[in-house]
């Protein structure tokens, strides 16, 4: 019984890559626009393409600190989706229905990518706000990352 009960053991232990899940990622941004008299713009954004991240990165040293010399047009994509959604503030102040229905596209979006297999993985979120008489930027930025099983290609 023993020995059935260590072969059967060792038979998983060295099968266990097999089960390994390997996952695949997707970011979903939002930027919502915090300018006021509602002249700024807010968008939903997911790519539709790839990159792969090496193609653009060089290792830099004490030896060789030479600058990456990628170019910004093979980084730029052309495929995207762009979801629009309305300013928080508009010429009579903040707009809580906006807000409301900003809230409303992004669910839906979240809840099409969870019907997909997508899960919500991580969220991360930042601010650049109205600082006053002669700033004009102010932005929210919330970043969605996604994570799903990756499927085998055979």
């Amino acid at each position: 019984m023993k020995k059935t009960t260590f072969l059967f053991l060792l038979f998983v232990s060295l099968n266990l890559s097999l089960f390994a899940q390997v996952f695949e990622y997707q970011t979903v941004t939002v930027i919502e626009s915090i300018i006021p008299n509602g002249l700024g713009r807010s968008r939903m954004i997911s790519t539709l393409e790839s990159r792969d991240y090496k193609e653009f990165t060089s290792e830099r040293s004490e030896e060789d600190d030479s600058r990456n010399k990628s170019d910004r047009s093979e980084i730029r994509l052309k495929n995207f989706e762009e979801t629009k959604l309305l300013n928080f503030f508009n010429i009579g102040g903040i707009r809580f229905q906006n807000i409301a229905a900003n809230d409303a596209v992004v669910t839906s979006k979240i809840n099409t990518m969870a019907e997909e297999g997508w899960e919500l993985a991580f969220v991360n979120s930042g601010v650049e706000s109205y600082g006053g008489e002669g700033d004009e930027n102010g932005i929210y930025v919330t970043r969605y990352i996604f994570k799903r099983v990756k499927q085998v290609q055979e």
